[in-house]
């Protein structure tokens, strides 16, 4: 499995351990897909589909991402569909002239309650070690938090789940633990020392899954990431105060 991983992306690998199926009006991003092809596929714009998942860069979507497709609680796309109201006669769909609903400020507010990357405060994590943390989360450069502690510092479950990968085949995250919580979230755990778990196993919130270390890094740290629908999202909006 290692040879077989070892030229594979951690988005890749999360999207492909978090591949439940998704519910109608979502579309998981696949390998290849622009923002415009998935917008073409489902009929849609891009701007509708970038504002219906507060895309503030389209360019930005990750392999694994769910996105919406649909317009959320009924609301019209942008596309310029008409539509007959009860009566018979035509109207033009919410958002398909200039100054219409769909683009004022509440309806960009629900797009964005509505959007596929919840709030993290939705899934109970506690500190899956502790230390320092060194480096934040940014989206871009930085898909976790890194924290600093001396080597041999236990690594703990931060929520109760499965255990989807075990190993060192990801260049760049040296032994790393990747663990499924539900159909939505996975938590990452990368640069141990030692694994004390193996893929299948069912681990408990809290349980010491790992040690601290530096494998294929140049520090001691663990670097942890969570994903919510394959979407990379900051861990400290979800972790309680220190």
């Amino acid at each position: 499995m290692i040879k077989r991983l070892a030229c594979v992306s951690l988005v890749a690998l999360v999207a492909a351990c978090g591949s439940a199926p998704v519910g109608p009006g979502f579309y998981r991003v696949e390998r290849g897909d622009t923002l415009s092809k998935i917008a073409r596929s489902h009929r849609q714009s891009v701007q509708s589909i970038a504002r219906w998942n507060n895309l503030t860069n389209p360019d930005s979507i990750e392999v694994g991402q769910v996105l919406r497709v649909q317009p959320p609680n009924g609301a019209a796309a942008t596309s310029g569909a008409v539509r007959t109201n009860g009566t018979g006669s035509a109207t033009a769909s919410a958002g398909s002239a200039a100054g219409s609903s769909a683009g004022s400020a509440s309806s960009r507010s629900a797009a964005a309650d509505n959007a596929p990357s919840a709030p993290a405060s939705s899934i109970s994590l506690v500190w899956p070690t502790s230390g320092s943390v060194i480096r934040g989360f940014d989206g871009a450069n930085s898909k976790g938090i890194d924290i600093a502690a001396p080597a041999g510092t236990p690594v703990v479950a931060a929520a109760a789940g499965t255990v989807v990968y075990a190993g060192n085949g990801l260049r760049g995250y040296g032994n790393l633990l990747i663990l499924k919580h539900n159909a939505e979230y996975l938590t990452a755990y990368a640069h141990n020392r030692a694994l004390f778990v193996k893929e299948g196993e069912t681990v408990a919130q809290g349980q010491k899954i790992a040690e601290m270390g530096d494998t294929d890094t140049n520090r001691v740290m663990l670097h942890f990431e969570l994903r919510y629908q394959g979407r990379s999202i900051d861990p400290s909006r979800a972790l309680p105060p220190r």
